[in-house]
């Protein structure tokens, strides 16, 4: 079984990423807040939650992280990610296309 440690979670402290994901960004934002209320409503290995969310959940098309290096900071960004207003893109797609670089002296680049 591959344990937390093995996917790059410490459970001995650092910053630890939980990511989520949902078909909308309203649902996005569901999720963010009921998990922000069930870690906070019981002690929780936060790098346990990491793993779990990172390793038993289905990717879908909106997305976010939060992370941090305990309960107090992860479940605040939690409530960053409920309180987010709506992306400026449509959930339809319209208005998403090919992006084209043409690189040639390097004046796209920062620093070209």
């Amino acid at each position: 079984m591959v344990g937390v440690e093995a996917v790059g979670v410490s459970a001995s402290g650092g910053v630890v990423p939980w990511v989520l994901s949902a078909r909308s960004g309203e649902a996005l934002r569901a999720q963010a807040e009921r998990l922000a209320v069930f870690v906070s409503e019981r002690g929780v290995d936060v790098a346990g939650v990491g793993f779990s969310l990172l390793t038993s959940r289905a990717v879908f098309e909106h997305r976010a992280v939060v992370a941090g290096s305990d309960l107090d900071a992860l479940v605040a960004r939690l409530g960053e990610v409920a309180a987010a207003p709506s992306r400026a893109v449509p959930e339809d797609g319209a208005g998403r296309g090919p992006v084209f670089v043409f690189p040639g002296q390097g004046a796209q680049w920062v620093g070209g």
